[in-house]
């Protein structure tokens, strides 16, 4: 299914936000997939190193990624995947790559390995809990990121940039300056990645998790976020209608100069209410 352009108004400064539609989760994953490469053939052709933020989250846009490689080789030498965020045992130790759980663990199956020796390991980065100032400075010696990918969390979080618990106050432009750092995840997140990931056993989520900060997400020269998950049919609708706030913090990228959304239809359809 070829994707849709909708325009869909914002309530508070009268714009618009373009909202691509395609049909299904496979066909978003290709669209990741197609966007990842098209990005980097463009660096290749310049000469140019390829720094990208990354998400584990949506899901298999890796494998795709890796059959267009087989297909149509590039050099990814000088491509670098910076992907944002992994879970934590505690504030210094990433759950480790066994655990199921594991963003690390998935990439290199996913990723890594699939691709060989086409793309050096050094050039697939995680942020560092015991020095997240590490991944910043690497990414801004790479130029800064041509590219971000995101999906968004049901309280509005990119990456792992959680909202302020209530109580809490942060203005806008200091919440867009927030660097990679150790972060505790909300109550909301925990819930929803349970459901995803766990069958509902929310205690199995951990509590800590290491994210790449808002203000390199903000930094990229594109901004490109895919939502495939039913329950973003109200992610959606705040992002193109609601406030711009820390409250929902994926709304302080509306006024990115190149912010690109695609969604699947059943994320698109009309919101509506009931009990089931």
């Amino acid at each position: 299914m070829e994707p849709v352009d909708y325009s869909l108004s914002q309530s508070d400064d009268g714009g618009a936000l373009a909202i691509r539609i395609v049909e299904t989760d496979i066909d978003l994953y290709w669209q990741i997939a197609l966007e990842l490469y098209l990005t980097i053939e463009r660096r290749v052709e310049r000469g140019a190193p390829c720094a990208m933020i990354v998400p584990v989250g949506p899901v298999f846009q890796y494998r795709r990624f890796v059959d267009l490689i087989d297909r149509r080789p590039l050099d990814l030498s000088k491509t670098h995947f910076f992907f944002m965020d992994e879970y934590l045992l505690d504030r210094s130790t990433p759950v480790p790559e066994s655990d199921p759980l594991s963003f690390r663990g998935f990439v290199r199956r996913e990723l890594v390995e699939p691709l060989g020796p086409l793309l050096p390991s050094s050039n697939v980065i995680f942020p560092d809990p015991t020095d997240p100032a590490a991944y910043d400075e690497r990414l801004e010696s790479l130029g800064g990121p041509v590219l971000c990918v995101a999906g968004v969390g049901i309280n509005g979080h990119v990456a792992f940039n959680e909202p302020p618990e209530p109580g809490n106050t942060i203005s806008a432009e200091e919440f867009r300056q927030l660097p990679t750092r150790v972060i505790e995840l909300s109550r909301e997140t925990i819930t929803i990645n349970s459901d995803t990931a766990t069958g509902g056993a929310y205690e199995r989520i951990p509590r800590l998790a290491v994210t790449v900060g808002m203000r390199q997400i903000s930094s990229s020269a594109h901004i490109r976020i895919y939502l495939n998950r039913r329950w973003q049919r109200a992610v959606l609708r705040k992002l193109a209608h609601g406030a711009v706030t820390p409250e929902f913090p994926v709304s302080l990228l509306r006024d990115h100069p190149d912010l690109q959304v695609m969604a699947i239809a059943d994320v698109a359809r009309e919101q509506g209410a009931g009990l089931r």
